[in-house]
């Protein structure tokens, strides 16, 4: 539980420092792609049931935004750790005409405040490798998941390929620093980034938590030469 709260905490400072910069910096580090990697996890991962669905680790908000573009999703409950990077993604949903749709919520996405059985569709965007206890954080998602429900996760992870492992880890722990450096003016929090993938795990790995925390039907989809996976699992 202290590991818990401490994690806890050193992440919610750091995207707190970071939060003004975070979206520029997600578009220059992607090339602008992670806006097409949401559609495309959404699109994948979309419920069959009409309902609510919740965002978690939903930083600046752009997953509760894509997934409000379709007509199954009546509503949607995006919580973070962080209250910046809640008060920007408030912003940007007025900006989008879609604060009606939205409720920001600050919260740790290891002890849920839902009932069991709420949501018909969870995301996690970029936001699983900061979670001290995974499959703790697994098994939430998985118990406010109503049966039928999906849970789609997009994340950078370790290639399982050594060869493509080395060569991803030689450029990230270079350049993602020294962006942040020139651009955010925070080479920590940029340093942090990569020794968080570091520290992670493979997406073969993070789909054995989902399947031993009760979701089933876990798939994996890789690409960007295996450090970027969607996966897809179903309560």
């Amino acid at each position: 539980m202290k590991n818990i709260e401490n994690k806890s905490t050193f992440v919610s400072g750091l995207f707190g420092r970071i939060s003004q910069k975070y979206d520029y910096l997600n578009t220059v580090m992607t090339a602008g792609r992670h806006h097409s990697w949401r559609k495309l996890a959404v699109k994948l991962g979309l419920p069959y049931k009409k309902g609510v669905a919740v965002d978690l680790a939903t930083g600046t908000g752009d997953f509760s935004f894509e997934l409000l573009n379709y007509e199954t999703i009546d509503e949607v409950i995006s919580l973070d750790i962080t209250p910046e990077m809640l008060d920007i993604a408030l912003d940007k949903a007025r900006q989008k005409n879609m604060d009606q749709n939205v409720t920001w919520l600050v919260g740790d996405s290891h002890f849920l405040p839902f009932n069991n059985d709420s949501f018909v569709c969870a995301t996690v965007g970029f936001g699983v490798r900061n979670f001290e206890d995974v499959p703790l954080a697994m098994s939430e998602i998985a118990r406010v998941l109503k049966p039928g429900g999906k849970v789609v996760i997009l994340e950078i992870v370790k290639p399982s390929n050594i060869i493509m492992s080395k060569i991803f880890f030689m450029y990230f722990r270079k350049i993602t620093p020294l962006l942040g450096t020139l651009l955010a003016r925070d080479r920590a929090a940029y340093t942090y980034l990569p020794d968080s993938v570091g520290n992670f795990m493979t997406s073969d790995e993070l789909g054995n938590i989902m399947d031993q925390s009760g979701l089933k039907n876990v798939q994996i989809k890789k690409f960007a030469l295996g450090s970027m996976a969607i996966l897809i699992g179903e309560k």
